[in-house]
């Protein structure tokens, strides 16, 4: 409605103010001022007041007085997030979004930048987490956790909350932190708005699902019923919203350009260096991102799965909740994992199937663990089958194939309309059968130039250059851990930066393992990289790894951070990841000088200033 000095009891400079300030005020803020509008006239013109809530309208002489209902300020609601590689965020902000739109006044926040001081002021707290490692918090909300648990947490007696907890099924500890959060949220006196969700890595219906729990359980809450009519209509209908175009859940037909491999003749080891193709896909990233590729399982172990089980290949079968229905190869292949065992698919498969063999292997937990490592369904219906399961039976207990998250190595201003990545083939024996890795083993044996990859962009807001490129860096990746350091060079270059940077590589053998060797040798030449220093565990009787090199560069790594390095590191958390966090604090207390935990909080420190970011995995 536009307001005219012809409509309403407004001149034209009035009508003109409200006509521009109305359009820009949020849900919350028009239900405030309602309020505000309500009681301003009668608190000045009457001190009499009714009920609570309630305000005296002074009427014309002859008429009683009115009592206009005053709607109470909206609750506040802070949802708080703990993201590795950004799943958790982008929840949380669609979540924030959503509460923002039924008039709640929501502050979104990372536990990375959360004052803990202010959590006895809450009254409403949303936790959205994901867990990676051994049940490990993120980096970003390490500080926030250890707070939280440690003997200065306040009591939270005044407090509602509800936590989202995000994982993998196919890990010992899935979803620990979630757990451990909500966990310590009840010690401490908090009340739970909803029950704490755990979500697996399809995880759109169970996070859906809790949005909706949570949106009813404040909607409960509200003092307007006009807003709690608003926070039900949109519960209703609330999805984890995505952005409109290709997506995780509507992926982009990259074509492929290019597939080489990196490695020399004689390596032990194949390194895939693709090149994809993003014309017609408005599809953006930057250096730091990831790019999701949906695989096909191996058409032998499929094939393989279904003469075990004496099923008929072309059996209809559903692949999703929708209905939709694929011949029973084509579901094994592309729409259901099958290399993964998890302890939930074990318990489902042995409440299914007649075996009295796999009953007891799911009844004793010690045994259980034993079995899923380095064991797929094949092995299942070999030591227990035929499972005597029909196939839509068995599909049904099965979860989705999950997307390969790699890093992504090119630069977008270099490489326009392209995608590069840098994939290590997985190949293994394990129970006396060769084994690979689903995707890896796709790109290097079953996807040529011409053939095409379903893909997206995974934003990674946790790993990104310094906005200022005059800010040095120092990049720590060994393997294929070196990818987002090539399309970080590759940014810097196009973009003509200035700052210094540092890289540590280290592989097996420089003859034959030393990934894009001669791009670096350029970079080296013409200024863009300062310095590097690799390791090749294999050429020296001693095994030598980055962290070696790096603790020979002690003093020059220290006085780099002193002068403001963002440290970044890339590649296997079990092992790399860890040791060289762990030199890193050596290295600051024998060159820096510091206690252990001087060391410690300097680690953390640097995390909290974003100086310090790692993409693990």
């Amino acid at each position: 409605m536009q307001f005219h000095v012809t409509n309403s009891p407004f001149n034209e400079e009035q009508a003109e103010l409200l006509n521009r300030l109305l359009p820009t005020l949020t849900p919350s803020q028009v239900l405030w001022l309602s309020g505000y509008l309500a009681a301003a006239p009668q608190a000045a013109a009457a001190p009499a007041t009714g009920d609570a809530g309630a305000a005296v309208a002074v009427a014309p002489a002859g008429l009683p007085a009115a009592v206009v209902p005053v709607p109470a300020a909206p609750k506040e609601v802070t949802v708080l997030f703990g993201s590795q590689t950004g799943n958790a965020q982008r929840l949380a902000q669609s979540l924030a979004r959503t509460l923002e739109e039924q008039g709640l006044v929501t502050t979104l926040t990372s536990m990375r930048d959360f004052k803990p001081a202010g959590l006895k002021k809450l009254t409403h707290l949303l936790i959205l987490v994901s867990t990676h490692g051994e049940g490990d918090p993120p980096d970003a909300a390490l500080p926030f956790y250890e707070f939280l648990h440690s003997k200065r947490a306040p009591k939270l007696d005044q407090l509602k909350f509800s936590v989202l907890g995000l994982g993998d099924t196919s890990y010992e500890f899935y979803c620990q932190t979630g757990k451990d959060f909500d966990k310590r949220l009840e010690e401490l006196g908090g009340e739970r708005l909803a029950a704490r969700a755990d979500c697996d890595v399809d995880y759109d219906e169970a996070a859906a699902a809790w949005f909706r729990e949570v949106q009813e359980a404040l909607k409960d809450q509200s003092h307007s019923p006009a807003a709690g009519a608003a926070v039900q209509e949109a519960a209703a209908a609330t999805g984890v919203a995505e952005a409109p175009g290709y997506s995780r859940t509507h992926p982009f037909e990259a074509e492929i350009l290019d597939n080489i491999n990196l490695n020399g003749r004689g390596s032990n080891q194949e390194t895939r260096h693709l090149e994809l193709s993003l014309e017609g896909s408005n599809l953006q990233y930057e250096p730091g991102d990831a790019l999701g590729i949906y695989p096909q399982n191996h058409p032998e172990l499929v094939e393989l799965l279904i003469r075990e089980n004496g099923w008929q290949a072309e059996e209809l079968v559903p692949v999703n909740k929708d209905g939709d229905e694929r011949s029973l190869t084509e579901a094994l292949t592309r729409y259901y994992e099958i290399t993964v065992l998890t302890k939930l698919l074990m318990v489902k498969l042995a409440e299914l199937s007649s075996s009295e063999g796999l009953r007891r292997l799911v009844a004793d937990e010690g045994e259980l663990k034993d079995y899923l490592g380095g064991r797929d369904l094949l092995d299942v219906s070999q030591d227990f089958g035929p499972l005597g399961l029909p196939a839509r039976q068995f599909v049904g207990a099965l979860r989705k194939i999950p997307a390969r998250l790699y890093s992504i190595s090119s630069s977008l201003k270099a490489n326009p309309d392209e995608v590069h990545l840098t994939i290590r083939t997985v190949r293994y024996e394990s129970q006396g059968r060769s084994r690979y890795g689903v995707c890896s083993v796709q790109c290097a044996e079953r996807a040529a130039a011409g053939d095409s990859l379903p893909v997206y962009i995974h934003e990674n807001p946790n790993f990104k250059l310094p906005q200022d490129g005059d800010t040095p860096i120092i990049m720590i990746g060994p393997g294929t851990g070196v990818a987002p350091f090539r399309a970080f060079l590759q940014e810097r270059e196009e973009n003509g930066d200035g700052g210094k940077s540092w890289l540590f590589f280290g592989d097996q053998h420089f003859h034959t393992d030393f990934l894009y060797q001669t791009e670096w040798q350029q970079w080296l030449q013409n200024g863009t990289l300062t310095r590097m220093d690799v390791a090749f565990s294999r050429d020296t009787e001693h095994k030598v790894y980055v962290q070696h090199r790096m603790k020979e560069q002690a003093a020059d790594l220290v006085q780099w951070l002193k002068d403001g390095a963002y440290l970044y590191v890339c590649g296997d958390e079990k092992r790399m990841a860890n040791d060289v966090h762990l030199m890193l604090a050596e290295i600051l207390e024998q060159e820096g000088g510091m206690t252990p935990d001087e060391a410690s909080a300097y680690l953390t420190d640097l995390v909290q200033q974003r100086r310090y970011q790692r993409d693990i995995y």
